[in-house]
């Protein structure tokens, strides 16, 4: 459209020319702080667990709940708010989960038995599973197509901050006492208020006000990202996907959409059956067992494994709009199957690997930070249709949360059963399966719109165009 046109339009007349990167960058970050603060409720209690369990006597079905009801809240939290971030709006529920956090935080921290412990930790569960839904969603609606993968991962790197935050606390206050993991568990407080009155200044994401007819405020939002210009393009496809939206869930058992979802639900539950969250919530109890030594020593491993993990993802939030999601994942899982042998190894016949365990582990949390981990929120975050997205992310994080409690439930069962080799090499054999499934079935969707993605589904859709990276989008 020329100038000219534009300045005949009043509402036209008032939009940026240009859009802020700087502005995109504030907005996705302060979403995705509810990244940062389900790292640390999911992370923190590997090092306060080894003190609850001695203090409340737990036995080992009980440790094992204590850790995995918070992913049984994660699963009722993400079940019920597909529909009600479809009904009232990204930034409201996110508001919601920041209380959560902060609820939680205080419960857990003055919980007086295993009961009140284990409440309080299913009510962080919800603002967890929430959080993990909602922020990446957010985040891909308000994000253009070229940095919309980066901005993504941005989520995720969040989340392994707030991991290693909850690695580092840990360990800090191991030797404050008998209480010291009550003071582990406040720690998260203050991140989870600061969160709550951040969400205040930001602006509803610009896909969820077109599907309410409030095109007036999403076409401001989006030309304060891209420009005006940006703005008119992207609301026009917006629109049109949203008018060939049937709005209701069965939409995705509709040929063409029916293998989107087969993907985000497989590829949330794969990210899960690999492990992570045994080497997460249980890194001082493996460290431990291999004859690392004191309880500090484990911990400061654990933060080892943290640091790892955020360096990680610093390199695929570098390269997945650059390399793709589909050769990040290709690489980091079969990376993560090689480390799983090689873990499973080092204790076969019953030996102590002591620190040399920490080799297999933190290369298997390098594969993890460059692919699954990061990509899969980027995968699901993007392959719905708008009109549904919310509640189509909700199948596939309900079902991410309940393999991640069968997971981390499992797992002290099992080793105090067959020790830690073959939980190992069962997580390697997912891995495998991981890599055949992402090679034979999931698309790239690097530099493509929501619109175009979605689209894609269509019977008629076919393969991706290839579009040419510019210098600007290199940038």
């Amino acid at each position: 459209m020329p100038e000219e046109a534009k300045m005949e339009t009043p509402e036209l007349a008032a939009l940026p020319e240009h859009g802020s990167r700087g502005y995109v960058y504030v907005v996705c970050t302060v979403a995705a702080v509810g990244g940062l603060l389900f790292g640390f409720d999911t992370a923190v209690i590997s090092g306060a667990i080894v003190f609850v369990e001695r203090q409340f006597g737990l036995t080992s079905f009980e440790k094992g709940f204590v850790v995995a009801s918070v992913l049984i809240g994660c699963a009722v939290g993400v079940a019920a708010v597909g529909s009600l971030c479809d009904r009232f709006g990204r930034k409201k529920i996110l508001i919601a989960a920041a209380g959560f956090f902060v609820v939680s935080a205080l419960g857990c921290a003055v919980a007086r038995n295993f009961m009140e412990l284990t409440v309080a930790r299913f009510i962080g569960g919800l603002a967890v599973g929430v959080a993990s839904m909602v922020s990446p969603m957010y985040i891909a609606e308000i994000a253009p197509a070229r940095i919309r993968g980066r901005l993504v991962v941005l989520n995720q790197m969040t989340i392994v901050c707030g991991i290693l935050c909850a690695n580092m606390t840990n360990w800090a206050l191991e030797g404050t006492g008998v209480h010291n993991w009550r003071y582990m568990f406040l720690a998260e407080a203050p991140g989870a208020a600061l969160f709550f009155f951040a969400l205040f200044i930001v602006p509803e994401s610009p896909r969820w006000l077109a599907k309410q007819g409030r095109l007036k405020e999403a076409l401001g939002i989006l030309a304060r990202v891209g420009g005006w210009r940006h703005a008119q393009l992207e609301l026009g496809e917006i629109r049109e996907a949203i008018a060939h939206e049937a709005g209701s869930v069965l939409q995705l058992l509709r040929p063409g959409l029916r293998l989107a979802l087969v993907i985000g639900v497989v590829m949330a539950i794969l990210q899960q059956i690999t492990g992570i969250n045994t080497v997460i919530y249980y890194a001082p109890d493996i460290f431990l067992g291999a004859g690392v030594g004191s309880d500090s020593a484990a911990l400061l491993a654990t933060v080892g494994v943290g640091i790892v993990n955020v360096i990680s993802t610093i390199v695929a939030l570098a390269a997945v709009d650059k390399v793709g999601r589909r050769l990040l994942m290709l690489i980091g899982t079969s990376g993560m199957a090689v480390s799983l042998f090689f873990a499973g190894l080092s204790f076969h016949g019953g030996r102590s690997p002591g620190v040399f365990v920490l080799i297999p582990i933190l290369c298997y949390i390098t594969s993890f930070g460059i692919g699954l981990g990061p990509v899969v929120w980027v995968v699901i975050a993007e392959i719905f249709p708008t009109r549904i997205r919310g509640r189509a992310m909700a199948i596939a994080t309900v079902s991410l949360w309940i393999a991640c409690f069968a997971v981390a439930q499992s797992f002290p069962p099992l080793i105090k059963a067959v020790g830690f080799t073959w939980p190992f090499w069962g997580y390697a054999v997912m891995c495998v399966l991981t890599v055949l499934f992402v090679a034979a079935i999931v698309p790239e969707t690097k530099g493509k719109t929501l619109e175009e993605i979605e689209k894609f589904w269509e019977p008629a859709g076919g393969a991706f165009p290839v579009v040419p990276v510019t210098e600007e989008e290199q940038a």
